[in-house]
């Protein structure tokens, strides 16, 4: 398996998957086909946690008036399978790995998984 879940109007997203050879993998834009409770169960299995592949800076949580101090896995859960910009991204998952987000040392985590020399 090697999946991409990210999403098309993210300019972080384009930039992080332009870096890569993804002929073989397939891509998944998490807007038109959102993901499924197999695929959360699967990253689940991979992060152990629900909290690690959810995204803090999703709009919703404001428009939500979530608290995210209070929130538990099973919140995290919901909140993953109800809307899409609750997923952290871009996911990059294999077989026996993955890659959650855009932070700087994930992605430099990436660049070394697919041999990539960093642009900096």
């Amino acid at each position: 398996m090697k999946k991409v879940f990210y999403l098309n109007t993210c300019d972080t997203c384009r930039k992080i998957l332009a870096q890569f050879d993804l002929t073989d993998w397939e891509l998944r834009e998490i807007k038109k086909e959102p993901i499924t409770k197999e695929e959360l169960e699967e990253m689940h299995k991979k992060t152990k946690s629900y909290e690690a592949l959810f995204s803090k800076k999703s709009t919703q949580i404001k428009l939500r008036g979530l608290d995210v101090k209070s929130l538990t896995e099973k919140d995290f859960k919901e909140l993953l399978l109800d809307h899409y910009t609750f997923l952290k991204r871009p996911v990059f998952i294999t077989d026996d790995t993955i890659f959650v987000g855009n932070e700087k040392n994930n992605v430099a985590a990436l660049q070394e998984y697919f041999g990539v020399k960093s642009a900096e």
